[in-house]
Order: C-alpha cells, then structure tokens, then sequence
C-alpha cells in the first residue's frame, strides 16, 4: 500500500489487537483527522492471529508482522516504510520498543507509563534528542479542550498565586478481585509486568499530568505517599493511595489514586485553588470547568465558546453546544503529535507551535513521580525529596 495521502504519516502499532479497547482507541484517534496512515503492524503475541487482525484492518498481509523487532527491520527497508509507532502494550515492553523504535529512526506514540525507572526515562530521553524524534506519551485526557482553557486561566493570573492542587483518580472498579476472571486486569497487578506500583502509575499520573499542563511554572520540591492494598492479594502492588506535595512556591498539593472507591465510576477530578479564584474539572463532564470567584455566583465555563481564550479553541471542530468526549480528546493528542513529527519535515500548519502535547519529558516526570511514591511509602510515608 503505497501513501496517496498528502503529509499523512505513514505509521504502524505494536499491540492493540483484536479485542483490545485502548488499540482501538488509538487508532480512532490517530486517523480521524487524516494526519496518520495506518500502514503495518505487529499487533499480537500469537503471529497468525495478528496476520489476520491486519488483514481486517485493510493492511496489506505482509505488512502484519509477528513481533516488533521484525517489522521495524523490514519497514526500514521500504521506500514507503512506517515513520512513527504507537506502543500499546503491556508497561514491562514500553522501554525495550521505545528504545528499539528510536534505534530505527521512528517518531514514538507510547502508553504510560514511559518505562519502569528514571535512568531509563533519561536514556529514552538522549536518544530521542539524539536522533531527533519525537515521543509522545498518551496522557489522553489532556487532549481536552476545558484543559487548555484552565492552563490559559492560570497563565494570565485569573487565579492569583495558587495555593492549593487537590487531584484524583479513584474509581471503584476494582473493589474486588476482579482480577481472577479478568486477564486484561490480572497483568495490571502483577509486578513483573505493571512493575512498581499499580493505581499509582496506572491512574495517578493521569491527574498528575494535568495539573503539570495546567501550572508548567510549579515544581514539586517534594512528597510523602502512603499505599495500601486493600485487596490483600494485590500486594505488593497498592489498589489506593495519598501523595502529598509541596511545591516551590509554597504551594501545597494532594493526590488521590484508588481502584476501590466503591460507587465511583471514574472519579478524576482536579480543582486548583489560587489566592483570587478556583477552577474545578471532571473527567465524567469534561465540556465544563468551574470557574469560581471569591464573593462571586459560580461560573460554568463551556467547550466550544467564544469567550474561551484562542489557546482553548484550536483544537476545535464542531463548536459549542455539542458534547465531546475522550475520542476527541486522544484525537486532539494525536493531531499535536503530528504537527510536532511534521514540524520536523517542516511541514507543520503556521502557528502551531502554540500546541501543547506530552512528549518525552511529560513521560519522565510521571516515571519519576512514581519512583518518588514508592519510595516514599516503602519507607513507612515518609516526605523525601522530589528530585
């Protein structure tokens, strides 16, 4: 299949099958704005099976490759070989494909987390500057419009000096061991493939890299986290957790992880307290933020308005009045990270540099709160240093 589409990236995937609902996702994202095009893939452990999938996706059947190693050699050879990878697979293969797909001369689309240590964040890091790719990470909430609204806010002083970050992300899902019947949660709690936390790095650096896009001029000078498993045979690894944290300007902040808020169905929220106003936003209504002015009625701010900073609007495709949800969200995500790959081909729309996207340093930093977590909590919740 030769590329017909003009500046569309030729891009392949590892993992994300048939039957997986964050592949899925991805490639809804990936190709609703024609800025990628599917072209090769090595989508399962079982290589028939994965043959197959690419055949149904419209792939050519010799471009559905058994393992990842294989088709990054053989689409190297191609004149019209793959230009970027989406990694979507299991957190323990993250750095080994990343780092192969660098070796190759891929831009990299990668699940979180980025890896299991810093050093190995650090060294994904060199050689992505070194060959002069790019990495994104799918923080994919972050692709929603009410986020750049809020970063905006912030920004221009509409909140004053903040001092207050309350985060979370506590669903209830896992309240119990679903585990035992669920193969696609039994790899989440088992160290040797989730590696050192579970809801930690799972579904705290989500909320985490939000309030990072929102308030990029803080800087987490350090933290204390207290983990527990409540459903016993999940330890080591926690179902729950609280971080707090202290930043440098003196401001201080919280962060909730749980899969055992019984009742919650997804329960990440954010709300930013400053010295004038606060915003709040929740993923469940993510077209709304909160904005709220000391002695003032509360304003609810919606996607879409004209009365929303320019930054909130880019990305916008159907105005306001209609509801977006977390497909817009990743689609937005990988729009960014295809301007920022054609910004390398000198390709890229004008003005796009306003863009914000998680790149490589968003994946470090969520790496390195984890690390700080676990250590903090294996020490008996003790504050220790950030960096």
């Amino acid at each position: 299949m030769a590329d017909t589409k003009s500046g569309a990236i030729r891009w392949g995937m590892v993992g994300g099958g048939r039957g997986s609902q964050i592949g899925s996702i991805h490639r809804s994202a990936a190709l609703r704005d024609d800025v990628f095009r599917l072209v090769a893939g090595a989508f399962d452990i079982d290589p028939e099976r994965g043959r197959a999938f690419a055949v149904d996706l419209g792939l050519d059947a010799e471009r559905g490759y058994p393992d990842y190693l294989s088709m990054f050699a053989a689409e190297a050879k191609r004149p019209d070989g793959i230009q970027a990878v989406s990694i979507a697979t299991p957190n323990n293969t993250h750095f080994a494909i990343c780092k192969a797909a660098l070796e190759h001369d891929l831009h990299v689309v990668c699940e979180k987390p980025l890896c299991f240590t810093v050093a190995e964040a650090e060294e994904l890091k060199t050689l992505s500057e070194e060959r002069g790719r790019i990495v994104g990470v799918t923080y994919g909430y972050a692709g929603h419009q009410m986020i750049e609204q809020a970063r905006v806010m912030v920004r221009n002083g509409d909140l004053g000096e903040i001092r207050i970050v309350n985060l979370q992300f506590a669903h209830g899902f896992h309240s119990a061991p679903v585990e035992e019947q669920n193969p696609s949660t039994k790899w989440r709690v088992d160290p040797k493939f989730a590696g050192p936390s579970y809801v930690l790095g799972d579904i705290g650096t989500h909320p985490l890299h939000l309030s990072e896009v929102i308030l990029p001029h803080l800087r987490i000078t350090r933290l204390m986290c207290a983990r527990q498993s409540f459903v016993r045979s999940r330890a080591p690894l926690e179902d729950n957790a609280v971080t707090l944290m202290e930043y440098d300007n003196g401001a201080i902040g919280t962060v909730w992880s749980s899969a055992v808020n019984a009742g919650s169905m997804h329960g990440q929220k954010l709300r930013i307290v400053g010295e004038k106003a606060s915003i709040e936003w929740w993923d469940e209504r993510p077209n709304q933020l909160s904005y709220e002015i000391q002695g003032e009625p509360v304003r609810i701010l919606e996607r879409g308005m004209d009365y929303l900073y320019p930054e909130a609007r880019i990305d916008d495709r159907i105005g306001g009045g209609h509801p977006e949800g977390l497909f817009e969200a990743w689609a937005n995500l990988y729009r960014r990270f295809a301007y920022a790959i054609n910004g390398r081909r000198g390709l890229a729309p004008e003005g796009m540099e306003k863009l914000t996207f998680p790149g490589i340093d968003a994946g470090l930093e969520g790496v390195r709160w984890v690390e700080n977590c676990v250590r903090s909590a294996d020490a008996g919740a003790v504050w220790v240093d950030y960096r």
